[in-house]
């Protein structure tokens, strides 16, 4: 790694990444900071929205998880990702799986493979991402709250297994055979303002769209995953990043319909709406703030 700013990025399957901090990575990528991506799994369990690759489903040809990774080396191209893992090379974790619990988030499946991520041994896989962060030494990096987001097995080991690595790594007398110790500077978990999900549920109910977002009210209590802004501590403006997030959501074609909540939010309420990402910071000093009282840069003050 080249430049004097790096960030690292810890996810679940493939997709999660471009949701989540697409337009963030695609704007460090063009500033000329180094963008490295560590994906747990191949998603192998997702839900296949494209009828003709049904075949690929888990209980079919369970060959979904290669699909998906074609799918997300097209997303980083958009991007301009030139650097992504998966964790323990490709096929070490399997996707888990989830069902809903009936308070609306997700929990671990019923039947859960030898090999998925969720049984994964702890102090292993935070081993692998030792490895990543001693080489590609970030002072940086993003991944999900404790929660995962929305309860989600896979995202919660992701949590644990980033924020695990980040203090092993740091250890000079931890497994020296993994390189030389690192200290993270700054960690961040990824979020979605209130404020900002309440304007685009009213634009896009207002603009006759009843079905994107189905059950959630603007006025109403939110997902798991939406977080009162008082308890936000960056927003990275990247709105002329958006077509290229776009785009990466696109290329995840299996788990993102083109006509979905996702664009329709886009459609209905701009580039401000994926635009503009959120974040939670989890260790490190918080750098200037700008009128709103959130950083504007996840390196600022590094």
């Amino acid at each position: 790694m080249t430049a004097d700013h790096r960030l690292l990025l810890v996810h679940a399957h493939p997709d999660d990444e471009s949701i989540g901090q697409g337009a963030t990575m695609a704007k460090y990528v063009a500033e000329g900071r180094d963008v490295t991506l560590v994906t747990c799994t191949a998603g192998e369990m997702g839900e296949i929205l494209v009828p003709e690759l049904e075949h690929l489903a888990a209980d079919k040809e369970d060959g979904l998880g290669e699909h998906r990774r074609g799918e997300l080396e097209a997303a980083m191209k958009e991007l301009g990702v030139t650097d992504h893992r998966f964790l323990g090379g490709f096929g070490t974790y399997r996707d888990s799986g989830m069902k809903w619990h009936e308070d609306g988030h997700a929990v671990a499946a019923d039947d859960v493979h030898d090999n998925a991520f969720w049984h994964a041994d702890l102090t292993e896989a935070a081993d692998h991402l030792v490895t990543v962060i001693r080489e590609v030494r970030p002072q940086v990096l993003v991944t999900y709250d404790q929660f995962g987001g929305y309860g989600h097995p896979d995202h919660i080991q992701a949590h644990r297994v980033a924020m695990y690595a980040a203090q092993l790594a740091a250890i000079p007398s931890y497994r020296k055979d993994l390189g030389a110790p690192w200290d993270i500077a700054k960690i961040y978990w990824g979020a979605m303002s209130e404020s900002r999900m309440r304007e685009g549920l009213r634009a896009i109910r207002a603009a006759g769209d009843t079905t994107s977002f189905e059950g959630m009210d603007p006025d109403g209590p939110m997902p798991f995953f939406v977080i009162p802004d008082e308890d936000l501590s960056a927003a990275v403006d990247a709105q002329e990043y958006v077509d290229r997030k776009m785009a990466a959501l696109a290329a995840h074609a299996t788990q993102i319909a083109v006509d979905g909540p996702f664009f329709a939010l886009s459609n209905n309420v701009g580039t401000t709406a994926w635009g503009i990402e959120f974040y939670r910071i989890a260790k490190g000093t918080p750098g200037p703030v700008g009128e709103d009282g959130l950083e504007t840069d996840l390196f600022a003050g590094v």
